[in-house]
């Protein structure tokens, strides 16, 4: 494995292992996804070039743009939430209550 792979493994585990032990704010588990989408994206692009195929010279804008609408529709349930509840805290979210 070389360093760069690593790199990106690392930044991807990291934001799983983010998303997974520190589930206090919502805010902090965009954060999470946002930086595991970012380390594919990376990735991706480097996979890409690496490779030398033009055939896969967009799927790093497809991935880029579905994390656009991931972060999009993230923000839009941060803001719908602190309306409603007062705050991003991911433990006064209950499902029962919706």
């Amino acid at each position: 494995m070389t360093p760069t792979h690593f790199t990106f493994s690392a930044a991807f585990l990291l934001g799983l292992a983010g998303l997974a032990f520190h589930r206090t704010h919502l805010l902090s588990a965009l954060l999470c996804l946002e930086g595991m989408m970012l380390s594919l994206f990376l990735a991706l692009s480097l996979w890409t070039l690496e490779l030398g195929a033009m055939g896969f010279s967009a799927s790093p804008l497809l991935l880029l743009a579905f994390s656009a609408c991931e972060a999009s529709a993230g923000l839009a349930l941060l803001v719908a939430t602190a309306r409603t509840h007062g705050t991003d805290h991911l433990q006064s979210l209950n499902l029962l209550q919706c």
